[in-house]
């Protein structure tokens, strides 16, 4: 398949990739400013909007690289006169899918803030709100109306927090709070772009890890403003021409919009506030769009519908990223569309790591090759490389060279961070294998987390909230296999003493747990099965064995992954 972004030789590109990062470097002014400087020359012109978001109501917003240059200038002034935010601050954007939330990305990088986003907001419970806030350090808060309340609850509980900005019609806002579109509208010009050290910070994700809270995982400027090209050049495949949507899950994966922007492309993006099958394929019919990025089970759901009513050729990029990818799903969308699904890999930590990319022999089921600048092998528990056909962990390999997109720490957590790297490489997490062609295949995590429709998931916090239950003596969360979300969060629960009777309605508690866990967590991390059992698998040191749990779930369950 040509590629439109020039990437037709794998090895040749593998061979001579070379990443320039300047040493004083800033997203805003060094890819949107210049697309914007070149349209302003009459040098480049877009058929579409640079920018194009339509939503739920039919209203639409359409910007050119001009106009995102000007009012993310002014949001900037907005940021640094009107927020007292100076570079290095941080700032924790809690926003659904509206253009706000792109331009206040956008802005806090033109700024030098360092930007911390939080995808799912209307899920996030006050407790997980303020954790976040705490972290984090965040002087300022950007949240909708919705999310105010919420936020309001906690606050006091964040002393860091100096200013609350809402994002609402509405111009007389909560008491304490400013609104956006006031400060807006008052501001001027941001006319001193900071260029950042490359080493500087730029975002902080929030990822789950196996025991205790999410882990804050710090990009640099470098790391993700310059270093997101490869995501955008080799496996997006995009190009000035291009309209691409993606459909985001975690919060790192909403952040990717950087790539398309890089190559010139336009991004698309609707309001649907929760995903229908029925009005995606609607839209990919409506708009121009060239690329689309989904997580599987978006696919799988589509899938099930008659897609041979739709047309098909104006969309020439068809990818998915965020978890396993089912086999069936690939061939009933190759059937019905004549187009491959092509798979990415890629972790909060990183950019994109490996790819089925446009110009490679398609292996459906498999990950693709590593991305150029990426040395992605494959190594046993001794950090030795295996033979190809062997299972082993995913590595990152971090000399002599450290690849520009790697993230630069987990803040304030040592302990993950000497996990994470070791003997000249970074661990993944994941498992699986390369073959003789230099294919991967996915197995599975090495570690506790779920990857859930998309999102990383801890067992530490469903546990937590599990045993805050009176009658839940212990309990363990793994993930099973699951038709429509890839995998489902499944507890084992071992019940109290005085809750081994036969007066327990188990149906009833099991809901009630349920509702426990959505209330004090968030509603996406709900389990979707709850088991009682007498026991637990225990080492001889009386550490929980998850992975038997996770093993035995999915011994049986047909290959669905890589």
């Amino acid at each position: 398949m040509q590629s439109k972004a020039g990437f037709n030789d794998y090895e040749k590109e593998r061979k001579n990739f070379k990443l320039n990062v300047p040493s004083d470097y800033n997203y805003a002014t060094h890819v949107v400013d210049v697309w914007a400087s070149k349209e302003k020359s009459g040098e480049f012109k877009r058929a579409q909007p640079a920018f194009w978001w339509v939503g739920t109501s039919g209203k639409e917003v359409k910007w050119s690289f001009s106009q995102i240059s000007e009012y993310s200038k002014r949001v900037a002034s907005v940021l640094n006169s009107g927020c007292g935010l100076q570079p290095g601050d941080r700032i924790m954007v809690l926003l659904p899918k509206i253009p706000e939330w792109w331009l206040i990305a956008l802005s806090a990088w033109r700024a030098g803030i360092v930007l911390v986003p939080s995808t799912l907001t209307h899920q996030l419970t006050p407790d997980a709100i303020k954790e976040r806030l705490q972290r984090s350090k965040a002087k300022c808060i950007i949240s909708d109306q919705d999310t105010t309340e919420k936020i309001d609850s906690i606050i006091q509980e964040c002393p860091d927090v100096k200013t609350k900005v809402v994002v609402a019609e509405n111009e007389d806002p909560r008491t304490g709070w400013h609104n956006f579109k006031t400060m807006y509208n008052q501001a001027d010009l941001y006319e001193k772009d900071r260029l950042a050290k490359s080493s500087d910070p730029m975002s902080i994700f929030f990822t789950s890890g196996t025991t205790g809270v999410p882990k804050m995982t710090l990009h640099t400027h470098a790391s993700y403003g310059a270093a997101q090209m490869i995501t955008g050049k080799y496996w997006m495949d995009q190009s000035p021409d291009d309209l691409y949507w993606a459909l985001p899950t975690g919060s790192a994966l909403a952040s990717w919009f950087v790539a398309p922007w890089i190559q010139g492309a336009g991004i698309f993006a609707h309001e649907m506030p929760a995903f229908s099958p029925y009005e995606t394929l609607r839209i990919l019919n409506s708009y121009p769009i060239t690329s689309f990025c989904a997580p599987p089970m978006a696919y799988q759901l589509m899938t099930q519908i008659n897609l041979t009513k739709y047309h098909w050729k104006r969309c020439r990029n068809f990818l998915s990223a965020g978890q396993r990818l089912n086999l069936e799903v690939i061939d009933s969308w190759k059937n019905n569309t004549k187009q491959y699904i092509r798979d990415g890999y890629g972790q909060t930590e990183t950019i994109l790591q490996c790819g089925m990319f446009r110009c490679l022999d398609y292996r459906p089921g498999s990950m693709g090759k590593p991305a150029p600048g990426i040395d992605l092998q494959v190594i046993d528990e001794n950090c030795n490389p295996v033979a190809d056909g062997e299972y082993g962990d995913f590595a990152i390999k971090t000399s002599p060279h450290r690849p520009e997109g790697l993230f630069q720490e987990y803040i304030d957590d040592p302990l993950h961070m000497g996990q994470a790297f070791n003997d000249n490489y970074y661990l993944t997490g994941d498992t699986g294998y390369r073959d003789e062609e230099g294919y991967f295949w996915y197995k599975g995590r090495h570690d506790d987390v779920m990857v859930i429709a998309g999102n990383r998931i801890g067992a530490f916090g469903i546990e937590k909230a599990l045993m805050e239950h009176p009658l839940v003596h212990e309990s363990a969360v793994v993930g099973t296999p699951d038709d429509v979300d890839g995998e489902a969060i499944k507890a084992f629960v071992v019940l109290a003493e005085f809750g081994k009777t036969s007066f327990v309605d188990k149906p009833s508690l099991v809901k009630e747990l349920q509702e426990h866990v959505k209330t004090t967590t968030a509603p996406y991390k709900c389990p979707k099965h709850i088991i009682f059992v007498d026991s637990l698998p225990k080492t001889a040191s009386g550490k929980m064995r998850r992975v038997e749990l996770r093993e035995r779930e999915w011994a049986n369950h047909k290959s669905i992954a890589h």
